[in-house]
């Protein structure tokens, strides 16, 4: 089964998903409304309401409950994404300008704040306090990862495990707790949401590298965004920490990642040191690595085409090229 067949099979799900997005998002304010909307037809992978839809076949399979679900955690991603383009000056995403780019970043972050309070109206009607601790707790260690990055800018002293941590906190979290929240939602078995979590978990860390990969190895035209902005921001990914371990590309590399620091401009050459390194092929070890585990979590779930289409998920992950 391909990732099209999978999103096919889940089409009139997603397709009510777009909708609730569409109209959980609508402001009395024409100015909200109109950045909100900006945001949700820029598109995405909409790979969260995924999860939740696939972990919540695990159980009761109450839909009305788990797209609940599905679109307050999907309005959470939209909203760190609006942050995350102020934090970064970030001037285009998935091909389109950001907000703060067509608006300014007063409006972005008032736009971020609107839609992260949205998420938790349209979730706040859920009779199930473990649905509401588990969200509110991934979204401090979200906020808590974002504060880690902006304190490691630039920081070529970082070590691996910190940059592990925080894309723990930024990314592979919210991923984790879609499957957690979806099993949650169905009233799956302890044991069952404990496995998604689990593989959530692991299929996120392997997202985020892979992303921190295409950052450095994609183009504009796939991407949406310009070839090594995290790098051109100071966000000091995997690839390029691995690369810094390496004496031949250590000090050049040094030298574009200060100059980037001091003056900005082109990176380019940083990125030819990066691909020059061992540091692309360190990193996608690790993310087959995750995979694995993902993959290996999956193994204490029941048979059946939920369990297929999340291993198949699993797979696209380490090989996908957007």
């Amino acid at each position: 089964m391909s990732l099209l067949e999978i999103y096919a099979s889940l089409k009139p799900e997603l397709d009510r998903i777009e909708e609730e997005l569409a109209r959980s998002i609508r402001s009395d304010l024409p100015l909200l409304s109109e950045t909100s909307l900006h945001l949700l037809q820029a598109g995405g992978k909409r790979i969260r309401p995924v999860f939740v839809l696939l972990a919540g076949r695990f159980g009761t399979n109450d839909r009305d409950k788990i797209i609940r679900v599905a679109v307050a955690l999907e309005l959470i991603h939209m909203a760190s994404l609006v942050h995350d383009d102020v934090i970064d000056d970030a001037d285009i995403r998935r091909g389109r300008l950001t907000v703060r780019s067509r608006w300014d970043n007063r409006i972005a972050m008032y736009t971020g704040d609107y839609i992260y309070a949205k998420a938790l109206t349209v979730i706040g009607g859920l009779e199930q306090p473990c649905i509401h601790q588990v969200l509110s707790g991934a979204m401090v260690q979200m906020c808590i990862g974002e504060i880690e990055q902006i304190r490691d800018f630039f920081n070529t002293g970082q070590s691996i495990r910190r940059y592990l941590r925080r894309i723990r906190r930024k990314t592979a979290l919210l991923i984790a707790v879609s499957c957690l929240l979806g099993a949650l939602a169905a009233e799956a078995p302890p044991a069952v949401a404990a496995a998604l979590y689990r593989y959530g978990y692991n299929a996120g860390m392997a997202f985020q590298i892979t992303d921190d990969l295409l950052d450095l190895l994609g183009s504009e035209a796939v991407t949406g965004k310009p070839p090594g902005s995290d790098l051109r921001q100071g966000n000091l990914t995997l690839p390029v920490l691995y690369a810094l371990q390496e004496s031949g590309i250590r000090e050049p590399l040094l030298r574009e990642i200060g100059r980037l620091k001091d003056s900005g401009g082109d990176v380019t050459t940083a990125i030819q040191w990066v691909r020059q390194s061992g540091g692309i092929r360190r990193a996608e070890v690790l993310a087959d690595r995750y995979v694995g585990k993902a993959l290996a979590a999956l193994g204490r779930l029941p048979e059946g085409p939920a369990k297929e289409q999340l291993t198949e998920i699993a797979r696209f992950i380490a090989r996908r090229n957007y």
